[in-house]
């Protein structure tokens, strides 16, 4: 296979930047008047990393500015291995796994609720107060710091879209091509825009100089909640 190395981004603010440009271009974004935008578009970082790139989308486009908090719904024992996830108060099953499994409704319940529990706390951390932005017939800006099997971005379109989106933009600084097309076939979602396709894809990190962990502060400062 021909190396093709794609952009290299200094950090994940550099990646939102380039990655505001090419949304403001997107047909869905520039077909609104700029006035309507604060009230008829939702920007929202999948945290943690996705929020430190969707601070300089939003700050471009006009548009709040949300955290949005994927958990997964790991297997009794496995924690790494989901039955599920759930993201804006939306539980998202993967086909019959936990059947599959013998994991009963009580127990899968049970961990349901833990993960929400988590999922509420971390979000109300990061808001500092501040309500959710509502999601009714809004366009619903997706960012992550990129995509690599896309199985979280998944869970955040159905959720979104289960709140009420109007319409989903997929954004991402980085992506493989097969994940792309994957979400571009999805009738959920409206339009992927991503920078970099590196080949071969080996990890999101790969597209950045500098890839440090995203912390719980780093969030809120991007929220505006310190």
């Amino acid at each position: 296979m021909t190396w093709r190395r794609g952009e290299l981004f200094a950090d994940r603010a550099a990646a939102g930047r380039v990655l505001a440009e090419r949304l403001s271009r997107e047909p869905s974004v520039t077909a609104l008047a700029p006035d309507t935008v604060p009230q008829r578009v939702a920007v929202l970082g999948l945290a943690r990393g996705g929020v430190p790139v969707a601070r300089p989308v939003a700050d471009a486009l006009g548009a709040p500015l949300d955290a949005l908090v994927v958990r997964k719904i790991g297997a009794p024992g496995q924690p790494e291995f989901a039955m599920g996830a759930i993201a804006a108060g939306e539980i998202i099953v993967n086909d019959d796994i936990p059947r599959r499994l013998g994991v009963s409704d009580k127990d899968f319940q049970a961990i349901v609720d833990r993960e929400n529990e988590i999922r509420m706390e971390r979000e109300a951390r990061y808001r500092a107060g501040r309500p959710a932005i509502a999601l009714g017939g809004r366009l619903a800006i997706l960012v992550d710091d990129g995509l690599a099997t896309g199985s979280t971005m998944a869970v955040a379109i159905r959720a979104v879209r289960a709140a009420g989106a109007g319409s989903v933009i997929v954004a991402a600084p980085t992506a493989p091509s097969d994940v792309l097309a994957r979400f571009r076939s999805d009738p959920a979602v409206t339009a992927v825009v991503v920078v970099s396709t590196p080949e071969p894809f080996h990890a999101v990190g790969q597209s950045y100089e500098d890839f440090r962990q995203v912390d719980d502060d780093e969030v809120r400062r991007c929220l505006g909640s310190t």
